[in-house]
């Protein structure tokens, strides 16, 4: 007759959709600063790094990026300070120590020479470079990083203020 073949199906290895984070978004950087000139560039992290990127547990706030000299080939490179990545550590379940850690090391950006350049010349007028996202959704793990003017005061409450206006407005037109 027929016979009945058993349905196999793998549960060990799959992530739920929930826990894995596309993009990473410094949502402050917008409210602090005047953004230009966006700029997809590369991260060297290591495999904690990757792992808790790839998760979501990275914060962006109040990190930038600073032109450093190498000593070595004294040519400027890239770095991403202050960003704070959870690292998981290996301990066993049940002791009592924390098996999260925050490391806010320094972090080497990965960009073409002419793209440095520019950005540290732009450094020197008095910009600043924001990371303004993290990309995780690919290969590799990008960031997108911006030149910014730091605002003053009333401009934030400006952009408060058009952004309670339009909520209303949006509001308004919802009961109509």
């Amino acid at each position: 007759m027929f016979s009945m073949s058993k349905k196999i199906t793998r549960r060990a290895n799959k992530i739920s959709k929930k826990s894995i984070a596309s993009a990473i978004v410094n949502r402050r950087a917008s409210f602090d600063y005047e953004l230009s000139n966006d700029l997809v560039v590369g991260l060297e992290l290591t495999g904690a790094e990757v792992k808790a990127a790839r998760t979501g547990r990275v914060q962006l706030k109040g990190s930038y990026v600073v032109p450093k000299e190498n000593r070595i080939t004294h040519k400027e490179e890239l770095f991403l300070i202050n960003a704070s990545f959870s690292l998981q550590n290996n301990m066993a379940k049940n002791s009592n120590q924390n098996t999260a850690t925050v490391d806010t090391r320094l972090r080497r950006i990965l960009a073409k020479r002419r793209e440095i350049n520019e950005l540290a010349a732009a450094r020197q007028q008095g910009k600043t470079i924001i990371p303004t996202k993290l990309l995780t959704n690919g290969k590799y793990i990008k960031l997108v990083i911006a030149l910014g003017k730091g605002k003053k005061n009333y401009d934030k409450r400006e952009s408060i203020k058009r952004k309670d206006l339009a909520r209303e407005s949006a509001k308004y037109l919802r009961r109509i």
